[in-house]
């Protein structure tokens, strides 16, 4: 299956990608996929500039010729999309919104109504065979309340994906702090492998990745410097 990765972490060391990177080699144990890694903040991506010119042209491109219209065409042709990237201010980083915003060439103008009265553009593309996972890290001592955004802008813009939202994830970098980050690697080799075969992931493994490593308190603690 083809794969493709939107890293949107602006960072070289991402704390985020060391998850999604845990769970590319679960996803390829049982056989190779062929694997895109799109790191967003290294292309040129312009914001959206409203102009509707992809919906004259309806071709799946954007009129703004940068590096956006080759993320277009592997995102186009991927079975399996994954958005990683780390929370900024509640939701993604602004160079990873800007592809998320220039998607629009994928769908028509044409509008239609769905069986619980949500209206939608008509798509250009058969989304209903893409699986589309977005695995967000951030570095909060939970994630209660702190990803509630962000959740509801995936449900809405990628229907039928799932959301792994972990937290104290500086703590992957750390090497003092192996010894719980570890584990919670394996968790996500194991994620992986479960993706592979069932292209979802169950309730109890998004729960057993979204578990803070260590207390609240004690990680408060530690970023304060006490």
């Amino acid at each position: 299956m083809k794969v493709l990765i939107l890293n949107g972490s602006p960072k070289k060391k991402s704390d985020t990608f060391r998850m999604t990177d845990a769970f590319l080699k679960g996803l390829n144990r049982a056989g190779e996929h062929e694997v895109n890694i799109i790191n967003v903040i290294d292309k040129k991506v312009a914001p959206c500039q409203g102009c509707f010119g992809c919906w004259q042209k309806m071709d799946g491109h954007c009129v703004i010729d940068d590096d956006q219209n080759a993320i277009l065409d592997l995102y186009t042709a991927a079975d399996i999309i994954i958005w990683s990237f780390p929370l900024y201010v509640y939701g993604m980083p602004s160079h990873l919104k800007a592809v998320l915003d220039r998607t629009i060439p994928l769908v028509k103008m044409k509008m239609l109504e769905e069986g619980d009265g949500t209206v939608r553009h008509e798509s250009l593309v058969d989304f209903s065979k893409k699986h589309t996972l977005v695995i967000c890290g951030c570095g909060f001592p939970d994630w209660e309340g702190n990803f509630d955004g962000l959740r509801l802008q995936c449900a809405q813009a990628f229907r039928g994906s799932q959301i792994v939202c972990v937290p104290e994830t500086p703590m992957l970098n750390v090497p003092q702090a192996a010894v719980v980050a570890d584990p919670l690697l394996a968790r996500f080799e194991k994620a992986g492998e479960e993706y592979a075969q069932n292209h979802s992931l169950s309730p109890e493994t998004i729960a057993a990745l979204e578990i803070p490593m260590i207390p609240k308190e004690m990680y408060i603690r530690i970023v304060n410097g006490g």
